[in-house]
């Protein structure tokens, strides 16, 4: 069989970029990467067959320049642009260029993009579907109308507070504000609509009510030229901070059969009235009651898109290259639509980011010293970068994708488990101890899941103390256990009394698990060492600042 297109362009960057180009070269399709000068040798450039480089490191200059991009894609014989997500992926007027051009945008029409990418706009096509709404306003606030701010404080009594001012186009929790009275109103819509102007080019916001407790629940849609629109099934987004998800997992923990029918056909629903086609994500809150309610529409691929394919056994980046191309939804993917309330095996994505959770998730950009990642059974990472990389500031901190995949979510939490106990990452701090603490901790196990979680249970003063005691710890048994310094514990030491008092410390499951040995060169002294070592690395070194 032919592929779908000879050569296609691929308007991102990272490890998105990576993952579209080797989907091209799986179906025979040539890749071309763009890149910015802080991406001339990043892996995604390297993996293409064609690069064009496209400006200077900010965003504005380069990667979202989309007249350059379009030009990029002619200049180089492209019958294709796939716009990754991010940068220009939900941008209608940039589907429209690349339209304009004779070239197919892979994605969803420029008219669909517009019609859901408007959060105003699919919430009112959401109530036409008769698909339940998050309460609230339907139509943009008058943000620079001082004389209307009476008529939407009082609309805003009418939806209910606490609510959030947010922005009509993008995502992201770009332009969000938290109002808890309507005294914060007026500050809120005015410096909520200036940060979706500049972050969206649009300054529309709407009030939307606080759904709490809630789960973040999405549903992977797909759909082709004929009209018809399957659900893969549905994701658990819950674990975030500031409204950006940091944990994503397949099927969605504790739902019945009954419920995931129901909350497909809604999400079809939403999506056939503005005739969705391609990929595309219908997001709703599932609140105590356990009701849903429709939230917005994301007319792009997701980061979380490989829980959804593994589960599915879908790989969705193809799928969208043979939509794109006119085909009709592939036999695969219909099954998949047919089994998708029924769901076999568990999917959990972690997101690793150059962040510090013990500093806010403040960015940490900088140069990777070490980088190894895990492998195994059921272990997929998605990334582009490597050893000696830097990560730059300009651009997301999200560095790579953990994905692991099991029998059920149990299994899949302790493989995760295993996978996060491999990784060693240096010369940057990253959401690493962040990641460990969600995994172990009881309700995260046990499916208590909220949007509020992290509020609820990650304090970061609290972790950072209590990795740094361990590992002063274990750095101190290091040290007696040097060449003649006493008893090593292979030799009958153990460990002191002071190591039960943290109760944190566990033997390593293998010596092997240590790079190279400070302390001596014999495998014995090696073997008996690791103990200590690793137990040390595991909580501090290259997880959290010195």
């Amino acid at each position: 069989m032919n592929p779908p297109f000879r050569r296609v362009l691929v308007a991102n960057r990272g490890e998105i970029a990576l993952r579209i180009i080797r989907a091209c070269h799986e179906l025979g399709i040539e890749a071309v990467a763009i890149y910015s000068d802080a991406d001339r040798h990043a892996a995604h450039v390297r993996a293409a067959d064609v690069a064009v480089r496209i400006g200077p490191p900010p965003a504005p200059d380069s990667y979202l320049r989309a007249d350059l991009i379009v030009e990029a894609a002619v200049a180089t014989g492209a019958g294709a642009v796939h716009p990754g997500y991010g940068f220009l992926a939900e941008r209608a007027s940039f589907a429209q260029a690349v339209e304009d051009a004779g070239l197919v945008f892979v994605g969803p029409p420029p008219a669909a993009i517009a019609a859901l990418g408007d959060k105003l706009a699919a919430r009112r096509s959401a109530t036409a579907a008769g698909v339940p709404v998050v309460p609230g306003t339907l139509d943009p606030a008058l943000v620079d109308r001082p004389d209307q701010v009476a008529a939407i404080v009082a609309e805003a009594e009418r939806v209910g507070f606490p609510l959030l001012v947010k922005a009509a186009a993008g995502g992201g929790g770009r332009g969000m504000r938290r109002v808890e009275a309507a005294s914060e109103l007026p500050a809120a819509l005015v410096s909520g609509s200036r940060e979706a102007a500049s972050a969206f080019g649009d300054g529309s916001v709407y009030l939307e009510r606080v759904v709490f407790p809630a789960r973040h629940i999405e549903v992977q849609l797909l759909g082709d030229a004929l009209g018809t629109i399957v659900a893969l099934g549905e994701r658990d987004c819950s674990i975030q901070r500031r409204h950006q998800k940091l944990i994503e997992e397949a099927p969605a923990p504790g739902l019945t059969g009954d419920q995931r029918r129901d909350l497909h056909a809604m999400a079809v629903k939403v999506a056939a009235a503005s005739g969705l086609r391609n990929a595309a994500t219908c997001e709703f809150l599932y609140d105590g009651d356990r009701h849903f309610w429709f939230l917005e529409v994301n007319t792009r691929l997701q980061v979380e898109h490989p829980v959804t394919e593994l589960v599915a056994g879908l790989d969705i980046v193809q799928e969208q290259f043979w939509l794109a191309a006119g085909a009709p939804l592939s036999d695969r993917a219909v099954e998949a639509g047919r089994r998708a309330a029924a769901p076999t095996s568990h999917a959990i994505e972690l997101r690793l980011s150059a962040e510090d959770p013990a500093r806010g998730f403040a960015p940490t950009p900088g140069r990777v010293t070490r980088w190894i990642m895990p492998g195994g059974p059921g272990v997929r990472v998605d990334t582009a970068t490597e050893a000696g990389d830097r990560v730059p500031p300009e651009y997301d901190p999200l560095i790579a994708k953990l994905i692991v995949h099991a029998a059920d979510r149990p299994s899949a939490i302790a493989r995760l488990g295993r996978a996060l106990d491999e990784i060693e990452i240096g010369g940057i701090q990253t959401t690493v101890p962040f990641d460990r603490f969600v995994v172990r901790h009881t309700t995260f196990r046990e499916g208590d899941l909220s949007t509020s979680w992290v509020t609820d249970h990650w304090d970061a003063a609290v972790e950072r103390a209590r990795a740094v005691d361990i590992a002063q710890l274990a750095a101190g048994l290091a040290a007696i256990q040097a060449p003649g310094a006493g008893p090593t514990v292979g030799e009958g030491a153990g460990p002191p009394a002071a190591a039960g008092s943290v109760g944190s410390i566990e033997p390593a499951r293998s010596a092997g698990s240590v790079q190279g040995d400070a302390t001596g060169n014999g495998k014995a002294g090696r073997a008996e060492r690791s103990v200590w070592r690793t137990a040390g690395r595991a909580t501090i070194v290259d997880r959290w600042p010195a």
